[in-house]
């Protein structure tokens, strides 16, 4: 029996200075996820689908491609429309950035961890408020949870690194009729009790 091939690893991008302050815009992030998550769009389509102009979905889109972030997609439309795509399937942040000597290094960092929150609350927002138009499967499917444990900071850092390799491990798993693109959200936060 020959063995099933596996699945490509997921292409994620490093962000370092440069390219952070390239993708630190509440828009750009929102095209690249949409091209992400949806595949290749022209600037007209997701300007639409995100309630912007074309003239600005198209500067952002640009301003994504001289970073690296996206590029044309060829084979896509008729004529002279243009159709991008996401150059890679993530993102990964390295909160270093955070005490950049540069203070523009740090302010792209801040507003994108900050963006990425907001990605996060709407797409929770638009969870509930679309939910009755799942079937009772996927409500059930469906998790908002938390948890507080008491932890050290290497057993935080383990637990999130096992976290992150058991939804990588779903990454191979077939698709049926029933697959749906389901969005994971982690978070793992120290907090100070009121006692401390």
């Amino acid at each position: 029996m020959s063995e099933k091939p596996k699945a490509p690893e997921p292409q994620t991008r490093m962000l370092d200075a440069r390219s952070l302050r390239g993708l630190a815009h509440p828009l750009r992030m929102r095209l690249l996820a949409a091209l992400r998550h949806d595949g290749p769009a022209t600037a007209s389509r997701l300007a639409e689908r995100l309630g912007e102009s074309s003239g600005a979905t198209s500067y952002h889109l640009r301003q994504l491609a001289a970073h690296g972030f996206v590029e044309d997609a060829p084979g896509h439309g008729k004529g002279r429309e243009r159709w991008w795509r996401a150059v890679h399937d993530g993102t990964a942040f390295n909160e270093q950035l955070l005490y950049d000597e540069d203070p523009a290094t740090r302010g792209a960092a801040d507003l994108f961890l900050h963006e990425i929150a907001t990605i996060h609350t709407q797409e929770m927002g638009t969870w509930l408020g679309d939910a009755h138009t799942w079937s009772p499967q996927w409500r059930r499917s469906s998790d908002l949870s938390d948890f507080t444990l008491r932890l050290t900071p290497d057993q935080a850092a383990e637990l999130v690194a096992r976290m992150h390799e058991l939804v990588e491990s779903y990454r191979d798993v077939p698709q049926s009729v029933d697959t749906e693109t389901v969005r994971i959200h982690t978070h793992a936060l120290p907090r100070r009790s009121a006692t401390e």
